[in-house]
């Protein structure tokens, strides 16, 4: 192919020119009038103590500006769809590319959401099925399991140009299977858990959440006369069963009033599970979890698949079987497929399966519920859709990619960031460990402190630059902590036998108790297999983890900690008045947004809308509640503190709250000092909920705590404060297991127990027990290797 020849020197074209990212006045959340400029198509690094304001200026500020621009381009139409988005509060930004946010956001819950799913692999492996199967069963979407096979019989018409036919039958080949729907697993409820059959409705025989007698919910079966109310339940007709559980939706007079009589199974059907669980009480969320039962799809076995999708193959392997695989071994099979008719997409499949091994995924399978994957899981799994992306000169924005990655799999991960970059890509990337940091073409320290103490640039330059700058982040980027001289003597231990959880291979481990433990190994080796599926029935365990905190949009530190108990009482008793008036789910509240301090508006079909509640101003309560005063703040003041600052004011003075006290210095003892007491828990992050968990679960009498991954979002400076909340749990006679890659955390343990070798099926075996200075010795595993090398041993 000819080329035009090129003059060796060109002036610079004006389009040149564009090459930073310009960001002035920036003014969200915490950050304090901050101007920056960023390189484009170059890595750049985001770094700080936790709450420094990192997100605030890379996701709040410029990444929320691009998307808002970008929604602006759609049609009137089409923006009615979307969420209405305000502008971040800055002065000017200038240079903005189309921005990706590739986040830790749990992946949607639907059961039909799969790691093939997430990804192109799914519908590359049912063209694959649908050109080589045998026997062929019909196009692509006969081997969707999310797609139903449909029948019609009558007139259609069909155009072809000038041309029309009419087809007296119309069929469409799905994979879905008709008994689960596609979900893989039956629901049932458990009739035991609605009522109790020994008795009759006049003795209280229903034990549903709101169902008590004399109210109208009990009186719509009892005064029906459908059933004989005095009647055990055990002893109705199938008539009268019927009417009971499962009568279809009738108007009739019952007790002087018309009302919609339906069967008892619909009804709960239609008032709870219909209903998003996380958003209940917890009683009636504890009722919709006895009652309701989930088993595999006794038709399809748990592949969502009809038989006609499963009996097609291609050298003995189903399209289910194929899903079911481990990755790497899937892509080991697609690679002997040899078939010149189908290259290109072999090709195209082998590169997507090869990038979830390069990203250290390859121990997934692409029938794995997208909803079962962890923060870091997810964003790796999102980061495979772009790595094929024919994109380029967009902004990708990552947040903390290191998240759940053993030392060995983070070089990769790195790679990975460049390999984006290379492409031509700006890459901003929010990260504290030193090895991704390490490689950024430019860095930005935000700081000096968290929350109010944050929210100014402290440093932007080089790698080089931050080390030699004076900022928290470039006094401690070369911290290494050493191997303990001495470690502490167990007194006992928790015995796990013939543990065979997921990959686990029959592993037998005794875990020390009294000490602190750290387990480790590569992502998917089966720590959390070990430690969350395998413990002993009965053993006094408090496991903390990085899940959301079950709680509704009102929740926050100060709701969740009990905290704002002995607020309430404070301020009650400094003013005269009942500690009701305190609580914004209570009297208090303002009757306008309800104590919500936000007005939603649901839109139907349309992304709803949330605005400042213009009475209260968001403040949450009403004008007169906040006459109210406890050492010359109101309670709206008192919850828009930060941890720090309320420690100091119900330290001493007037405010002075022993049992306050005691819970905020739990809070601040686990790295959130910069969190404020009203900010609502659905805005934190993984570790942050962890952690806030953590805080609350101190008070606790648990003999034994589990922690996972508890260094996740904590900066270089706050690890070494986390250490020292361990040895403090430990001292005081606690036995704290870790489920940690870090390496300072490694290294300040007691006891290692090393997983591996490898993830999937290459690992679930015990590789290492013993001290950490013992296996920086041996250095006879990949943890070892990696961890000598940090010690520098």
């Amino acid at each position: 192919m000819s080329k035009a020849p090129r003059a060796d020197k060109q002036p610079a074209h004006p389009a040149d020119r564009h090459d930073l990212i310009r960001v002035h006045g920036a003014r969200e959340n915490n950050l304090k009038d901050v101007s920056i400029e960023i390189p484009k198509r170059r890595l750049t690094v985001f770094t700080g103590v936790s709450g420094s304001g990192k997100s605030s200026l890379v996701f709040d500020t410029i990444a929320a500006e691009s998307q808002r621009l970008i929604n602006e381009t759609y049609s009137a139409f089409v923006q009615g769809f979307m969420p209405t988005l305000s502008r971040p509060e800055v002065d000017v930004l200038d240079g903005l590319t189309t921005a990706i946010i590739v986040d830790q956001q749990r992946m949607g819950a639907d059961p039909r959401s799969t790691v093939g799913t997430a990804t192109d692999a799914n519908a590359m492996l049912r063209i694959l099925f649908s050109r080589l199967g045998k026997p062929h069963i019909g196009p692509p979407s006969a081997y969707a399991f999310n797609v139903p096979s449909v029948s019609a019989r009558g007139a259609i018409t069909v155009e072809r140009g000038d041309k029309k036919a009419v087809r007296a039958t119309f069929n469409r080949t799905g994979g879905m299977c008709p008994n689960c729907e596609g979900r893989g697993t039956v629901s049932d409820i458990d009739l035991t858990q609605l009522y109790d059959d020994s008795k009759s409705l006049d003795e209280g025989a229903l034990t549903i959440p709101g169902y008590t007698p004399g109210g109208w919910n009990y009186r719509l079966y009892s005064e029906s006369g459908l059933v004989d109310p005095a009647k055990p339940i055990r002893k109705y007709t199938k008539k009268e069963l019927h009417a009971f559980l499962h009568h279809e939706p009738t108007r009739m007079k019952i007790a002087g009033i018309n009302m919609t009589y339906e069967g008892l199974i619909p009804r709960i059907q239609k008032s709870f599970l219909a209903k998003d669980k996380e958003g209940m009480q917890s009683h009636i969320r504890a009722f919709v979890d006895r009652a309701v039962t989930f088993t595999t799809c006794p038709e399809c076995d748990g592949t969502r698949l009809s038989e006609g999708a499963r009996s097609s193959k291609i050298k003995r392997i189903s399209i289910a079987d194929a899903c079911a695989m481990q990755i790497s071994d899937l892509a080991a099979w697609v690679r002997e497929l040899k078939e010149p008719s189908v290259a290109p997409l072999l090709t195209a499949l082998q590169l997507t399966l090869d990038s979830f091994v390069e990203i250290g995924l390859g121990y997934l399978s692409l029938d794995r519920p997208a909803g079962t994957l962890s923060g870091g899981e997810a964003q790796r799994v999102k980061m495979i859709r772009h790595l094929g992306s024919s994109l380029t000169d967009v902004t990708y924005v990552f947040d903390e990619p290191t998240v759940g990655l053993h030392p060995h799999d983070i070089q990769r991960m790195n790679e990975l960031l460049l390999q984006l970059r290379d492409k031509g890509n700006t890459v901003l990337v929010v990260e504290h460990k030193p090895e991704t940091i390490a490689i950024a073409d430019h860095v930005v320290d935000l700081g000096p402190g968290a929350g109010t103490a944050g929210g100014t640039v402290c440093f932007e330059g080089t790698v080089d630059g931050l080390r030699k700058a004076g900022t928290v982040t470039g006094r401690h980027f070369d911290d290494r902590a050493s191997v303990k001289d001495t470690v502490r003597e167990p007194d006992g231990t928790l015995q796990i036998r013939g543990a065979t959880t997921h990959n686990l291979r029959n592993v037998d481990v005794d875990i020390p108790l009294g000490v602190l433990t750290v387990i480790t190994g590569v992502a998917g080796s089966g720590k959390s297999s070990l430690v969350h599926g395998s413990l002993p029935p009965g053993a006094d365990v408090v496991s903390i983890d990085q899940s959301p905190i079950r709680g509704s949009r009102r929740s926050n530190p100060a709701t969740y900690t009990g905290l704002l108990e002995p607020i309430r009482k404070a301020f009650a008793k400094a003013n005269g008045v009942k500690p009701a008036l305190f609580s914004a789910n209570s009297e208090g509240a303002c009757p306008t947004c309800n104590g919500a301090g936000v007005i939603y508006t649901d839109l139907g079909i349309m992304a709803g809308v949330t605005s400042t509640c213009e009475d209260c101003e968001g403040k949450r309560f009403q004008a007169s509640v906040l006459e109210y005063l406890l050492g010359g703040r109101d309670i709206s003041e008192v919850l828009a503190m930060s941890v720090t600052e309320a420690l100091e004011f119900f330290g001493s003075g007037e405010a002075s709250t022993p049992a306050a006290q005691r819970i905020l210095a739990r809070l601040a003892d686990v790295g959130l000092g910069y969190l404020s007491l009203g900010q609502p828990l659905t805005t934190l992050s993984g570790g942050e909920r962890q952690r806030l968990k953590l805080a609350t679960n101190m008070a606790e009498k648990g003999g034994v705590y589990i922690l996972d991954e508890p260094t996740t979002g904590l900066h270089l400076a706050d690890v070494e404060q986390l250490l020292g909340l361990l040895d403090r749990l430990v001292d005081s006679g606690k036995s704290v297991i870790v489920v940690e890659h870090h390496q300072a955390v490694m290294a300040h343990a007691d006891w290692i127990i090393d997983l591996g070798p490898g993830a999937g099926h290459d690992g679930g075996t015990i590789v290492f027990e013993g001290t950490p200075a013992e296996l920086v010795a041996a250095r006879s595993t990949l943890t070892g290797e990696h961890l000598a090398a940090y010690v520098g041993a």
